[in-house]
């Protein structure tokens, strides 16, 4: 940009994307000077190199705003946890399933952890069946995207929204978004009325 640019001569762009040709840096800084713009090289490796006149840091503004935009319009999904122990207590296990459901219906991944302790580990296979029971209480909702894994200690399992809850979330999620909308231009058109 501006003086970094080492090269004797560019091919150069003018402020509103017209071709003005091949001009020597230094003509081509003095016209990007009388702009009150920048001088930016856009094509570093072409011969010879290609450079625009523009507003630099109005150009690095847009692109910032054009990331954040994009960023917000990504689907927000999360990666919940819910920890239990191989020997769950019947309420206790309603609890956690009803936040895993919860947290399914609303499109969020739920990551199921079980940690073994002291003489859990002589009996794994009642961690694997806490899974197998939390997999079949919730299949009308979720499907498991990683099965039931042993990792040292620990138990772990993944458990993903399928295509049905998904799509239930999102329109969920796109009628919140509208009802908010018509309350806020509700809210825009009481208040604009004077007394």
């Amino acid at each position: 940009m501006n003086h970094k640019i080492r090269v004797a001569e560019v091919r150069l762009v003018g402020p509103n994307s017209e071709q003005i040709g091949v001009v020597s840096t230094r003509d081509a800084m003095e016209q990007a000077r009388r702009h009150n713009m920048d001088l930016v090289e856009i094509a570093p490796t072409a011969r010879p190199p290609v450079c625009r006149i523009m507003d630099y840091g109005k150009y690095k503004y847009e692109l910032g705003k054009k990331q954040k935009s994009t960023h917000r319009h990504a689907s927000q999904t999360k990666v919940k946890e819910i920890k239990y122990h191989a020997n769950v207590g019947d309420h206790d296990y309603e609890t956690k399933l009803r936040r895993i459901r919860e947290f399914v219906e609303e499109g969020h991944r739920v990551k199921c952890s079980l940690y073994f302790r002291g003489r859990e580990n002589d009996h794994r296979e009642f961690g694997f069946q806490v899974f197998e029971r939390v997999k079949q209480d919730v299949a009308d909702i979720a499907d498991p995207e990683q099965e039931a894994r042993l990792m040292g200690r620990s138990l772990f399992m993944l458990l993903a929204p399928n295509q049905k809850t998904r799509a239930a979330a999102r329109q969920r999620k796109e009628q919140a978004e509208a009802e908010k909308e018509n309350a806020n231009s509700s809210s825009r058109s009481d208040g604009s009325d004077g007394d």
